[in-house]
């Protein structure tokens, strides 16, 4: 065998070894996730399942561990994740488009584009302090769900504008290309043959988006949200609290009937966060076939 077949063989099996390697490390890490979270919801399932009752989810929380509820919690939770994505999907969606398809090239869109990512990476708490200062005070919403309900917008804000990006730029451009050469005009293209084909990696964006926002903590409780609330909400500007609140206050008592609400809790809240994710899935699915002409 020559000397540069054998060398060729040498990297070709390296470059094999190294492939298989590597995906036998991303297997391990893809397991070690998924065996850690079935452990977790194995054991609150076994703890907080018996609790899990008409009773649970239509009371109010108590004192008494045993007569307490999550309908409170349960609500206020509707409540903010409906308006916060009111204003978050319709903003950041149209932002993306704008972004991707009607803004100029120029250093001020790479100003923008650049401070959008970075505020992706920006810690919730600080989302918390904006929102104390600029809607409870500033704007006097109070301690409201709206409040509640803006400030979380803004946090998931830079997440449904980069997703839905990313999913814009995916679209082949032959597709604009062929719907400009019929004659259609910029908002056409836009509107009827370009969104179509993102749209299931939009709605990626946003049920990502959403499944964060329903589990935040940190920023509803700098702008007030309650611990404990006998009443639900009954408009936009009444005091309210999550379940991811309501949760954590349980969890944090040491009396193990507590403990067992909070494995309930915890429940509930997977299952309103599926349910949510399953709309979305289906409305992605629907839309997966392409662009109707």
């Amino acid at each position: 065998m020559r000397a540069p077949e054998a060398s060729f063989r040498r990297r070709l099996f390296a470059r094999k070894v190294t492939a298989m390697g590597f995906a036998v490390l991303c297997l391990l890490g893809t397991s070690v996730g998924i065996v850690a979270l079935a452990l977790l919801l194995i054991d609150v399932t076994q703890e907080g399942i018996g609790r899990v009752g008409w009773d649970f989810i239509n009371s109010f929380p108590s004192r008494r561990p045993e007569d307490a509820g999550i309908k409170a919690a349960l609500w206020g939770t509707i409540w903010m994740i409906s308006i916060t994505a009111a204003f978050a999907i319709p903003i950041g969606v149209g932002a993306a488009i704008y972004l991707e398809e009607y803004a100029p090239r120029n250093w001020m869109t790479r100003v923008i584009q650049t401070n959008i990512s970075n505020l992706a990476g920006v810690p919730s708490i600080v989302y918390g302090m904006l929102g104390l200062t600029l809607f409870v005070r500033a704007m006097e919403l109070d301690r409201s769900v709206l409040a509640g309900s803006l400030t979380l917008a803004l946090l998931v804000l830079p997440i449904v504008i980069v997703a839905s990006q990313e999913a814009l730029r995916a679209v082949p451009n032959s597709i604009r290309e062929a719907a400009y050469a019929v004659g259609a005009s910029r908002w056409q293209v836009v509107s009827r043959q370009v969104v179509p084909v993102a749209l299931p990696g939009i709605l990626t964006g946003i049920i990502l988006a959403l499944s964060r926002a329903i589990g935040e903590t940190a920023p509803l409780i700098m702008i007030g949200a309650l611990l404990f609330v006998p009443f639900t909400p009954s408009g936009p500007l009444d005091r309210f609290t999550v379940l991811p609140i309501q949760i954590f206050n349980w969890s944090s008592r040491p009396q193990p009937e507590f403990q067992e609400n909070a494995a309930a809790g915890i429940i509930v809240l997977m299952v309103v966060l599926l349910s949510m994710n399953a709309v979305a899935i289906f409305l992605r699915n629907r839309f997966q076939s392409g662009p109707q002409v």
